[in-house]
C-alpha cells in the first residue's frame, strides 16, 4: 500500500525535528561513529512512527541502539515540545537499524574483488 500525503508530511516533520533532537541530545555522534536518521515511516493512523537509523563507523551498533532506546522517553518528550502545534497526538516511536550502508559496502567489496580477479586472470593467460 502506498504512503498517503499526510503520512509523508508527518514523517517529514518528525524527521526534521528528530535530527535536531539527536544533535541537541548528543546522540548523533556515539561510539566513535555517526548516527543519523535515514528515514521515518508513519502508519496510516499516524499513531506509530518507525525511525530508521543509519550507523556509520560505529564499533558497537547493538550498544548504540540500546542507548537510543533507553533514552526514547527523553527523545519523545523533546519531540512533543517541538511538534505539539502541528500534531494532535505524538506517535509511538520505534527505532530500527538501517543496514543499507553496510550492504552497499559489502557489495562494493565484492565488485572490487571480482574486478581484481578478472585483472589478475587477464595478466596470466592459461598455457595450453
Amino acid at each position: 500500500m502506498t504512503e498517503g500525503k499526510r503520512q509523508r508530511q508527518v514523517a517529514g516533520v518528525l524527521q526534521e525535528a528528530l535530527n535536531d533532537i539527536f544533535r541537541r541530545l548528543e546522540l548523533s555522534m556515539m561510539d566513535g561513529g555517526m548516527v543519523s536518521i535515514s528515514s521515518v515511516k508513519v502508519t496510516p493512523d499516524l499513531l506509530e512512527a518507525r525511525i530508521y537509523l543509519s550507523l556509520f563507523q560505529v564499533t558497537q551498533p547493538d550498544l548504540v541502539m540500546k542507548t537510543i532506546e533507553s533514552r526514547a522517553w527523553e527523545i519523545k518528550k523533546e519531540l512533543s515540545l517541538r511538534v505539539k502545534h502541528q500534531l494532535r497526538r505524538i506517535p509511538v516511536l520505534h527505532f530500527y537499524r538501517d543496514d543499507t550502508l553496510d550492504y552497499v559496502f559489502k557489495m562494493e567489496e565484492l565488485f572490487k574483488s571480482i574486478s581484481e580477479e578478472k585483472a589478475s586472470g587477464e595478466q596470466h593467460p592459461k598455457a595450453e
